[in-house]
């Protein structure tokens, strides 16, 4: 693997640390390692979500960026007398990435590898073979022999069980591997966006928030939201890659490399027109690339944001990112790094009468 820079590193740690909903404090601590200098304040709010605090030269706008800490994992829901684990998805799941796949249990006693199986195809029916297997038919298997020999491993149910994929940089370095892009990468743009803000002369106070139990319901979103109060809310998350075999510019238009996508709707929210009007006018100003997409069967944490109160307009910014949901997706650095550098543009526009000209547009 290529020797990594500070960037690079950054990324390996959100991405490497477990946390599945409800269980986020891993990448909550990385998070918190690498925004904490640059931040004036770190709040948290009563779910776990993380918010730091960075204030312009003026008491201007509050605006909320915003990724989840959280990834699509498992629970342990019991141990049966030969010493496999069952277990209930949390977040969504497509069974046919699940199978043979490695997984840690995280238990108080530390990490423990197993590998979610099932009945071999050898011995099932013919038309059997033909379908997926059904998740409620896996189990996991942790090379225990009993019941009691996985307990005394410290096994309980309840425990997170998470992915197993280490960062990597591919041979096309731009090209990045990793478990939990969803969403470190929105971690990740927040940490970026207050790291380029320090030192430029604006009048608003930034909220990079990482949130919690976003893949179960945008949950952490909504407490983040009420605590900060934000007029302006971005939501910063992957989205959908249309470049792989197969799929067709009808199914999926966003090519990775070619800018942040801009999300015009998804199933939870209709991205507020003034203010994707002001990200593209900004963008184009700036000569940063950025996508049209929408989403129609999935939401973000934005869904959450704009009904807080009486109303933020909000919008999601994510970027092009193949197999998501999985244990195993790839995004390009560049889509990444224009996110960030957009964002950055458009607070440093900002204030409080650009923020009713967007309200009212």
């Amino acid at each position: 693997m290529a020797k990594l820079d500070e960037t690079l590193q950054m990324l390996k740690e959100l991405t490497d640390a477990n946390g599945v909903p409800g269980n986020e404090r891993e990448p909550r601590d990385v998070m918190k390692k690498h925004i904490e200098s640059l931040s004036d304040e770190i709040m948290y709010d009563n779910l776990g979500s993380l918010i730091a605090v960075k204030k312009g030269n003026a008491e201007g706008p509050k605006i909320m960026v915003a990724g989840h800490l959280d990834e699509i994992g498992f629970m342990v829901t019991r141990i049966d007398d030969k010493g496999f684990l069952y277990f209930q998805t949390v977040g969504g799941w497509w069974e046919q990435v699940m199978l043979a796949q490695r997984v840690n249990v995280m238990t108080r006693n530390g990490n423990i590898m197993g590998v979610i199986g099932s009945k071999p195809p050898h011995i099932l029916p013919a038309e059997q073979r033909k379908k997926s297997v059904d998740k409620k038919d896996m189990f996991i298997d942790i090379g225990a022999s009993s019941k009691e020999e996985a307990m005394e491993w410290g096994i309980k149910p309840g425990d997170s069980v998470v992915p197993v994929c280490e960062f990597t940089v591919m041979n096309n370095e731009k090209m990045l591997m990793a478990k939990a892009w969803d969403n470190r990468i929105g971690c990740a743009i927040a940490i970026e966006v207050l790291r380029k803000l320090k030192g430029e002369n604006h009048p608003n106070t930034v909220y990079g928030v990482g949130t919690v139990q976003e893949e179960v319901g945008l949950r952490g979103a909504t407490t983040a939201t009420n605590m900060i109060k934000p007029d302006i809310g971005f939501a910063v998350d992957v989205g959908i890659a249309g470049d792989t075999p197969g799929v067709s510019d009808k199914d999926a238009q966003s090519k990775m490399g070619k800018g942040p996508q801009i999300i015009m709707y998804d199933a939870s929210m209709v991205g507020h027109k003034g203010l994707r009007d002001f990200v593209t006018d900004t963008a184009d100003e700036n000569n940063i690339p950025y996508q049209f997409d929408s989403i129609a069967g999935g939401g973000t944490d934005s869904g959450k944001i704009h009904l807080t109160a009486n109303g933020v307009p909000a919008l999601s910014i994510t970027i092009a990112t193949r197999y998501i949901h999985t244990h195993a997706a790839i995004l390009h650095r560049d889509d990444f790094e224009n996110a960030v550098n957009l964002i950055v543009e458009v607070i440093k526009k900002l204030d409080a009468d650009k923020v009713k000209e967007i309200i009212f547009n």
